[in-house]
């Protein structure tokens, strides 16, 4: 072998080293792109729970409004979710929903409808995931404490009753 065939010895103790760098980068890279995928699956889940929350709500405020709104002596309850749509207890069909919304958690109008009776009284998603958040807005307090999104049941609320306690006050009256 002669002198023009090998490598200075500089330059033979650096063979491989830009090989390590890249694969060194290359698993920088794979370790923060995977961090950042963990932080959008996190988002993207808040953001679904938000929606939930929301549309558990629309169905909240419709089956109160089917309540509320009862002609005497028919059921103060819907059937199906269709009635929440349409309802022709009237002459002209009231809606109570504007639109069936979907469930975001499992992106499908196949709601878990309560039906003790055979009539609906609530709703909940069939998604038994871990919810992030556990502590609600006071509207949403009877959600507090579950463990999955399922026992997320959203259910007209009460009607408010006028207090009958309360005497009118006359002039001159202390």
């Amino acid at each position: 072998m002669t002198s023009g065939d090998r490598p200075p010895v500089g330059r033979r103790q650096q063979q491989g080293f830009g090989y390590l760098m890249v694969l060194f980068a290359l698993a920088a890279m794979g370790i923060s792109l995977a961090s950042a995928g963990q932080v959008w699956h996190t988002a993207a889940q808040r953001e679904k729970e938000a929606q939930l929350l929301f549309v558990g709500h629309q169905f909240r405020l419709a089956l109160a409004s089917y309540r509320d709104r009862s002609p005497e002596g028919s059921p103060n309850t819907p059937a199906t979710l269709d009635d929440l749509l349409q309802d022709k207890r009237f002459p002209k069909p009231v809606p109570h929903l504007r639109r069936l919304w979907r469930d975001p958690m499992t992106n499908s109008t196949d709601w878990v409808l309560v039906k003790p009776g055979g009539r609906i009284t609530g709703v909940h998603t069939r998604h038994e995931g871990e919810p992030l958040r556990h502590v609600h807005e006071p509207r949403d307090a009877s959600l507090s404490g579950t463990t999955a999104y399922s026992q997320w049941v959203f259910v007209a609320e009460p009607p408010a009753t006028a207090p009958s306690d309360i005497s009118p006050v006359t002039a001159g009256s202390p």
